[in-house]
């Protein structure tokens, strides 16, 4: 019996103390860190673009002037002088684009993937060659050679007069199908300081930025210059720089509430809302039109004794229809799940929501921003 009151005095003082735990004791909240809210100014990939040619086409090719001109070009290249008047035919080649992304510190000799995309009419590029061609940067200069194989994601088929295509033929994908021939220099290594830019313009985030990089590193390490820069003091040394940017990257942030926005996209009819968009009181109907065309195929008879003849006519009729909408009272609401609600109660598609929160956000009951895509 001892033993059991013993029991039961320290179950209840765990009970007690669990209880009081939970009163003081902060929950964890979410958290991002640096490398996902900003980026290292110059740390970034270019693009690159050249113009080739794709061989060993099955007849799917093209045959134009800029590709018999190519194919000429690249043979006197090779050593082959075709006869004056005399240009290569056939439809086993196509001129193409090639783009592909240098990433941030890509040094000679490693391979990076390429993109080509078809010039010309040609019908597929499935089971094509790119020959050797150079990738040019925004500055003329060459930074990587292509040639490969290309990969093609699709298929089709074509037969007295009827054709199946699958996915895209004229365009496809070399994996590892360029190699790096020139570095670009990077600014990381140059003077005592970094930038960090911010992937959106918010003054909470740069200041938060500011305060973990501060605590973790001592007070005057990094500096907002605006709501998008924010300036960090960095070693001298190489490595000591590299060790340093990989420690403040993970660095936990307590991100501020977002602003509120919407985001409208008319072609597909998306409506994206973010947690801190709200409602204010307010009443909406949202009525639509329906037209109708009924066609019905007449004879226009001739008169007597007229030599004229029978001629088909049609008839159209169109009619209007305005289906009604009755006004829905929206009460204020200050959470998203209750914005969705309030939202799906209105009943309406997408495409007619779409209309309905440009109207509320004219009115002033959408407190958020609206971005149309």
């Amino acid at each position: 019996m001892l033993q059991s009151e013993l029991l039961l005095r320290w179950s209840l003082r765990l009970a007690i103390m669990l209880a009081s735990a939970a009163l003081w004791w902060p929950y964890p909240a979410s958290a991002a860190r640096i490398k996902e809210v900003a980026t290292v100014q110059g740390v970034r990939p270019n693009q690159l673009v050249g113009y080739g040619l794709i061989v060993g086409l099955d007849g799917t090719g093209e045959q134009s002037d800029v590709t018999s001109q190519s194919l000429t070009s690249m043979l006197q290249a090779l050593g082959v002088t075709l006869p004056a008047g005399v240009t290569p035919k056939g439809k086993n080649s196509a001129a193409v684009m090639v783009t592909a992304e240098l990433p941030a510190f890509a040094q000679p000799g490693q391979q990076i993937d390429v993109v080509v995309s078809s010039l010309g009419g040609a019908k597929s590029l499935r089971g094509g060659t790119l020959i050797m061609t150079p990738l040019r940067g925004a500055d003329g200069e060459v930074y990587a050679m292509a040639q490969g194989n290309l990969a093609v994601g699709g298929a089709g088929a074509a037969a007295g007069g009827s054709k199946v295509v699958i996915n895209h033929l004229s365009a496809g994908r070399i994996p590892r199908g360029a190699t790096v021939e020139r570095s670009v220099p990077t600014p990381l290594h140059e003077g005592n300081t970094i930038q960090l830019d911010l992937r959106a313009v918010d003054f909470n985030t740069a200041q938060a930025v500011v305060q973990a990089i501060n605590t973790a590193r001592g007070v005057g390490t990094a500096a907002a210059i605006d709501g998008r820069t924010v300036q960090v003091r960095v070693p001298e040394s190489a490595n000591e720089r590299v060790a340093f940017l990989a420690s403040i990257e993970n660095l936990p942030l307590q991100l501020p509430k977002p602003a509120a926005r919407v985001v409208l996209n008319p072609r597909t009819g998306s409506v994206v809302i973010n947690e801190a968009v709200t409602l204010s009181a307010c009443a909406v109907a949202h009525g639509s039109l329906s037209v109708t065309i009924s066609t019905t195929p007449l004879a226009s008879q001739p008169g007597p004794f007229s030599n004229g003849q029978t001629v088909q006519a049609q008839r159209s009729d169109i009619a209007i229809t305005a289906q009604g909408g009755a006004l829905m009272q929206m009460p204020a609401v200050t959470q998203l799940s209750d914005v969705v609600n309030a939202l799906n109660a209105l009943g309406a598609t997408p495409q007619a929501l779409l209309a309905i929160l440009q109207a509320m956000e004219a009115a002033g009951a959408l407190n958020a921003e609206l971005e149309v895509i």
